[in-house]
């Protein structure tokens, strides 16, 4: 697939600030994949190919929204909310994709961004040792995701449909994201979600394991 779908690599902080962010239209639910179905070839259509995401793990804190902190293929990946369109389009800015074990700093990074307080015994942290201690925190919450992604692109603004696990739980979801934001505008109308709730990973998981 297209590298604009594919990205799975360590970056650093730094690096990671110098990326342009994009803004996503994000939506979730049943039969959200039939109505795209119905409208994706409104415009210019290229498809991609079909994806089974590896199995992820996402960590959700009670105390925020704006921190997307997950691990897939032993990186852990962190992006935080950043601000919004007018059009009410999230932006999330990468904070950096980090190769477990990760030192002591880094989960105090890490936690900084979810907004927890946990005491760190050791210099350094396996992926295995971090999840073991985010489940026995009382304000968070450790998810399996797993995700059959659609890709494709409509006028240059990329899109997907997908099915997504919640620990097992089944939902439906789609998305529009670019920094052309008119552009956006005129795809996600396009598509027929455009009246649905603008809708994050972290809001929908939230739901589907009875945080909110």
């Amino acid at each position: 697939m297209s590298d604009v779908f594919a990205r799975n690599q360590a970056t650093s902080a730094a690096d990671a600030a110098k990326i342009v962010p994009r803004a996503e239209f994000r939506v979730f639910g049943q039969g959200v994949v039939e109505t795209v179905r119905a409208h994706m070839y409104n415009g210019r259509t290229v498809l991609y190919q079909a994806r089974r995401m590896p199995a992820e793990t996402y960590f959700l804190s009670v105390n925020t929204d704006e921190a997307n902190v997950k691990v897939r293929d032993g990186l852990l990946d962190i992006k935080t909310k950043v601000g919004q369109t007018p059009e009410g389009y999230e932006i999330f800015q990468p904070r950096g994709k980090f190769q477990f074990p990760v030192p002591q700093t880094e989960i105090e990074r890490i936690l900084g961004h979810l907004k927890v307080a946990m005491p760190l015994d050791q210099d350094v942290y396996t992926i295995d040792a971090f999840i073991e201690k985010a489940r026995r925190h009382p304000e968070l919450r450790v998810v399996s995701v797993e995700k059959m992604r659609y890709g494709f692109t409509i006028d240059g603004i990329i899109c997907e449909y997908a099915t997504v696990w919640f620990n097992g739980a089944q939902v439906e979801t789609a998305c529009a994201e670019s920094e052309n934001y008119a552009g956006m505008k005129d795809v996600i109308e396009g598509l027929g979600i455009a009246a649905l709730p603008n809708t994050n990973y972290l809001r929908a998981a939230k739901r589907v394991v009875g945080l909110y």
